[in-house]
């Protein structure tokens, strides 16, 4: 069974024992955390899809560590103006294991 889950302003594609990497959220390793906002629940034989959400659907996940991305570089520049700014990025992630799609 497969869902989709809406969280951090991103859609992601689930099964059940996956790990994926989301948006930073306020939990702690080793804790259970449950997505509300489920817009597809589906398998071979059934299809359910949300206008916008699936009601009743749940999905749980445990969060298996906090981390930050690789570093991205971005450089401002003013032409003709002796302006150049070099800056660098990391995006704070989180990383959770899918327990169960209910």
């Amino acid at each position: 069974m497969i869902a989709v889950i809406k969280t951090g302003g991103k859609q992601y594609k689930v099964s059940e024992g996956d790990t994926i990497r989301v948006e930073k959220l306020d939990a702690e390793e080793g804790q259970k955390i449950t997505f509300d906002e489920v817009l597809f629940v589906g398998d071979v034989k059934s299809v359910e899809l949300g206008a916008p959400n699936v009601d009743g659907k749940k999905v749980e996940a445990e969060v298996v560590s906090q981390g930050r991305h690789k570093k991205v570089w971005g450089i401002k520049h003013k032409p003709k103006k002796r302006y150049k700014l070099k800056f660098g990025h990391r995006q704070s992630y989180t990383e959770v294991k899918i327990a169960k799609i209910a």
